[in-house]
């Protein structure tokens, strides 16, 4: 389940991050990051979803 979350993490970042920790703060800033610049974006889903 995890390669298939760093997968969508990828595609779309916080997607990645919501199917891991929900509609919590990590989803928020995970957007924002997003937003801002798609790497960053993607760099923090990975880290979230590795962590566990």
């Amino acid at each position: 389940m995890d390669l298939l979350k760093i997968i969508f993490a990828v595609i779309l970042p916080p997607l990645g991050v919501f199917l891991e920790v929900g509609l919590k703060g990590a989803f928020w800033l995970n957007i924002l990051l997003t937003v801002l610049g798609y790497i960053p974006g993607i760099v923090h889903a990975i880290w979230i979803i590795a962590r566990k």
